[in-house]
């Protein structure tokens, strides 16, 4: 990763972390066929839907018969952390059309914003549409052709974490978290060690205490929080 916000830099800056959309969407998509779904529905829904774990999410409600209401509901709050994000990520295209801004919200993921995050770090804090929106598309194109052959192979592969496609996601966020930590130059290595640390014992304790949808949203809200105080009171 370099300092370049060129198209060809995005597609280069992507490439790693295509590997993790291929194996969450391929397993989504097997496990949406072994849930009952056609082909077509199950490539309709990464299509339109795009929203990785409340895909997931859909499925097994709908799987269950829940109420459309609930499914509509419960989806908002899986994906309501993308309120945050796109907060987070505005500021940088405040100088292009609200039509581009909206693009980049409507296909920005975890991965997409973590990418992004980043990128920050090798270009002085600078971010443009034209490497952002083809980081966003690669992302998009590459879950749906995933999740296609996810359900291409669903009536061969009846469990897919056998194959350890379930690990793909997390071995990528670990991989990007490694080079946010080893690339940020702005923040001291300590002070970032003990933020992830904490936000680890708070993502534990919130699995208990907390619905799987609010777990996300409250651990970034608190851990925020508490980096920025420890931040200015002991750095």
């Amino acid at each position: 990763m370099d300092d370049s916000l060129t198209k060809r830099a995005a597609v280069v800056d992507t490439l790693p972390t295509v590997f993790g959309y291929l194996g969450i969407a391929t397993a989504f998509g097997v496990i949406a066929r072994a849930s009952g779904f056609s082909t077509i529905t199950v490539i309709l829904m990464s299509v339109i839907i795009y929203a990785g774990s409340a895909q997931f999410t859909t499925v097994s409600m709908l799987a269950a018969s829940s109420p459309i209401a609930s499914i509509v509901f419960a989806t908002f709050m899986v994906n309501s952390r993308m309120i945050l994000m796109s907060t987070t990520v505005a500021p940088y295209f405040k100088k292009d059309s609200l039509g581009k801004g909206m693009l980049i919200g409507t296909l920005l993921t975890d991965e997409s914003f973590a990418l992004a995050m980043n990128k920050l770090n090798y270009t002085n804090g600078k971010m443009n549409f034209s490497w952002f929106n083809t980081e966003n598309i690669i992302s998009y194109s590459t879950w749906v052709i995933a999740t296609m052959i996810g359900a291409l192979l669903g009536n061969f592969i009846e469990d897919p974490k056998k194959l350890g496609l379930d690990f793909a996601n997390v071995a990528m966020f670990i991989g990007l978290l490694y080079l946010q930590v080893n690339s940020d130059k702005a923040l001291n290595k300590t002070l970032q060690v003990i933020v992830v640390l904490l936000t680890l014992v708070l993502t534990y304790i919130s699995t208990i205490i907390l619905p799987a949808s609010l777990v996300i949203i409250a651990v970034t809200l608190i851990g925020c929080t508490l980096g920025m105080v420890i931040k200015h009171v002991f750095f």
